[in-house]
């Protein structure tokens, strides 16, 4: 999983991987089949590890609350000691290529602004969001700093101006 984090899916070679390993090719294609199926059970991986909190986001109280703990939850996961200034899934998204993987990604995406969405519009029912509120420009807008915040970090945005990029946000939500 971390191979593929700190390089992106083209980045990753078969050797890295095996290194990483400490395997042989002969037993990584027959533990995993090839490079595409051993990036998917890492980013399984990650998706239950250090990305876990962008779904159990989803559970908090209040659509600020999820919002609050979707980007300090990915600022700590940027800025966590030994982490690589990215996230895995933004970086390996954007170094795919035009195959399956690519694919995979958009409906992946289309998966989380859904859950997003549907969120928003639980807390617009419950009177927690303003009657107007557009949910589904809500779940893009914070969709899109999410992954902001990831390529800020990548070029080397300090934990404090995460932070004020989320701060920003949170001060200005709807019905703050």
């Amino acid at each position: 999983m971390r191979v593929f984090w700190r390089k992106g899916f083209l980045g990753t070679s078969l050797t890295d991987l095996t290194r990483a390993m400490r395997i042989s090719r002969p037993s990584l294609y027959a533990a995993f089949g090839d490079k595409e199926q051993l990036f998917r059970k890492a980013l399984e991986r990650y998706f239950a590890g250090p990305s876990s909190y962008a779904h159990e986001a989803l559970g908090a109280p209040t659509a600020r609350a999820v919002v609050e703990k979707i980007l300090y939850g990915v600022i700590n996961m940027l800025t966590g000691p030994g982490s690589p200034a990215t996230c895995m899934w933004v970086h390996c998204a954007l170094s795919s290529g035009d195959g399956r993987l690519s694919a995979e990604f958009a409906a992946q995406r289309a998966e989380g602004h859904a859950l997003l969405r549907k969120r928003f519009d639980k807390a617009l029912g419950a009177g927690d969001l303003p009657a107007e509120s557009d949910t589904n420009g809500l779940a893009h807008f914070v969709l899109t700093v999410n992954y902001g915040l990831t390529v800020q970090a990548t070029t080397g945005a300090t934990r404090s101006d995460l932070e004020g990029v989320a701060d920003a946000v949170l001060r200005d939500w709807p019905g703050t």
